[in-house]
Formats: C-alpha cells, structure tokens, sequence
C-alpha cells in the first residue's frame, strides 16, 4: 500500500498556521527518510512556497500539489514543478450545488479538461472526490472511468464515516480498488480506524498525517497506522523503516514548530511511561506483561518510572537487580526512599537506590 503524507498541506488549513519554506523543506526530507510514497506539501495557487520548496528538494517520494479543477491552478502547479498535480472537486450532490452550483456532468467535463492539461505539462495526475463517501458509488465509478489519472482518492470531507460504512461504501464500487486511494477525517475519532477498514478492503493508498495534524480535528495520524498495520491483523504492507518512525514523526513536528498532548498515542510523552507499582513490578520481570508492542521496534523509547506508587513487589525486583538480598526491612527502606523522592525515578536510578539501602 502507498502512503501519502499531507502535514504540510493539512496543517496549514487551521487557522493562523503557514509553515515557512525552510521548515516545509526540512520536515518533507524527513518524510522521505522514513519512507512516505507521496508528499503533498502545498497548494501552489495559493502562494510561492510549494515552488520554492520543489527548487530545494532532491528526495525519492513524489511531490504532489493540490489543484482545483480549474485552469490556473494546474497552471500553478506546473509551474511550482511537482511530480503529481492532486485534483479535487466536489462529487456529493450536496457539494456540487453548495460549493460548485454547476451540473455534476460540467463538474466531470472540468475535471477531464484540467487533468489532460497536467498531463501536458509533463505532471502525473491524482483525482481526489471531495466529499466522496457522501457520493453515489455509481457516480464515483463513471467519473473515475471518465478521468484519465493515476490515483482516484475518496475523500471523507467531512469526518462522518465510521468502519463498517467504509468497508460497505467500497464494496459497492465496481472501479479496481487498486486504483482507489482513502481520505480521512478524525471527526468522530476513528480516522485510523478507517483507514485500516479500508486497508482490509484491498485499496491502494491512504492519505496521512503526522501527529494526525490538520482541519478540524485533524487527519489519520501517520504514526498511528503505520503501527497499527504492523502490529495489527490486516492485510497491509507498507514500504516504511519502522525502526525510525516515532523519531522521524518527532523531528518533523519540531521542524514545524507543532507539539501533541502527552497522550497521544505513540508521540505523547506519558505514553510509554509506567509508574503504577502492579505494572512496573510485571514489567521488571516480562514488558509485554502492559504494553501491546516493545516501543523500541518504532524508535520508542519505554520508560519505567518509580516513586511514592511503588509497590512491594517492585521494590523487591529492584534490589535483586542491584544484588541485594529483598529482605522486608530492605524493602521498606527502599520504599521509604522513593517516596521522599522529588521527582520519579528511572529503573538505573532505582537499582542505584536500591543498592544504598543497608
């Protein structure tokens, strides 16, 4: 399955947020690192950033511009130099008259115009339905048959799709799901888990973003399936380095001056941290005892935390390993230490302790 990352272009649709080329440059180089297929790192009509970006970058993935059905937006996506011109106009009944107020065949006869004119200019062509999963299926496949494009992605525009309704919506498409690709919102959540019901339906490409950052509530977090898929039980390969995941996903949102709540999965910095004295006794002896996968196959880091929750038993597992013999007075010394402690402490802090305790 391909990825297609869209940090740079999502998380600028919030308000009052603009990445400077700099930091657009330096999170795509990341990216790219880590493996992602396609990055979306601007609209070009919209100003020069994407242009002077694509000067700068020499990277494997494919850079894609987002483009209206409209003329002078391929013509400024072509002029920026991406590789993919990602069309999109509106397909949901809704859409056409709200947004567009034209005829869903104009909508198709514009779509078909501007998508010959990328090809003209030496672009590969991605088509996005905007508000697709509120679309006719049918629709969706004689518009596809009719645009000449490499990808066609389904966009769930607005974030009300759950699971079961994506796997249903696909399975109603007769266009090859090998050509499909998927876009998701976190309205309600289950952005990741819709992508992964997608992934087990057999489409080709997910659209995704680091930290989940984006419109609204955001977008499938790039980290979250990533894992999920690897860990997971769906059918769904990715050409993604594991073992820098979590890293890469750091450092981009350092280059772009963004944070996640503690948290967060796999990025917050409480979430691969235990104190509880039942959890880190068990994981003293066997990890996996509370954790559903070793953080360190996704560059994580685990962090085993001890203080005024530590139990009994922990304190036990802590002077065997500092080679003393867990005697109760010893454990009730040690006890006593980590509860006058200031601030928890690491395991080798812990076994230092332990091994002071008379």
């Amino acid at each position: 399955m391909k990825l297609l990352d869209l940090t740079l272009r999502e998380g600028e649709q919030r308000p009052g947020v603009e990445y400077s080329v700099d930091q657009k440059v330096e999170a795509a180089r990341e990216l790219d690192r880590l493996g992602a297929d396609f990055l979306q790192i601007g609209f070009p009509v919209a100003d020069d950033r994407t242009r002077r970006a694509c000067d700068r970058l020499d990277i494997e993935a494919d850079i894609t511009g987002l483009a209206r059905a409209i003329p002078s937006d391929v013509d400024a996506a072509l002029d920026a130099g991406v590789d993919v011109v990602d069309l999109f106009a509106p397909t949901s009944e809704r859409q056409l008259d709200a947004v567009l107020g034209s005829s869903r065949e104009s909508m198709v006869e514009s779509v078909q115009e501007v998508a010959e004119l990328a090809r003209e200019g030496g672009a590969d062509v991605q088509f996005t339905a905007m508000d697709g999963f509120r679309t006719d299926p049918a629709h969706l496949d004689d518009l596809f048959a009719a645009v000449d494009a490499d990808w066609y992605t389904i966009a769930d525009t607005v974030g009300s799709r759950t699971p079961a309704g994506v796997e249903r919506f696909l399975a109603d498409l007769d266009t090859d799901l090998d050509e499909i690709g998927v876009h998701f919102h976190e309205d309600l959540g289950v952005g990741t888990a819709n992508a992964l019901a997608a992934g087990r339906a057999g489409v080709g490409k997910v659209d995704v973003s680091v930290g989940g950052i984006g419109e609204r509530a955001g977008n499938t977090p790039t980290e979250e399936f990533v894992a999920a898929a690897a860990v997971g039980e769906e059918p769904i390969d990715l050409a993604i380095d594991e073992s820098s995941l979590l890293p890469v996903a750091e450092r981009v949102l350092d280059a772009l001056g963004e944070d996640v709540e503690p948290t967060k999965p796999l990025l917050g910095a409480e979430v691969f941290s235990h104190e509880s004295g039942l959890h880190t006794a068990a994981m003293l002896g066997e990890p996996s005892t509370f954790e559903p996968f070793d953080p360190a196959r996704f560059g994580g880091e685990r962090r085993l935390l001890f203080g005024g929750s530590t139990g009994t038993g922990a304190a036990r597992k802590l002077l065997e390993r500092a080679g003393r013999k867990p005697t109760d007075a010893r454990v009730e010394a040690l006890l006593t230490r980590l509860a006058e402690l200031d601030e928890e402490a690491s395991v080798d802090a812990a076994v230092e302790l332990a091994a002071q305790v008379d």
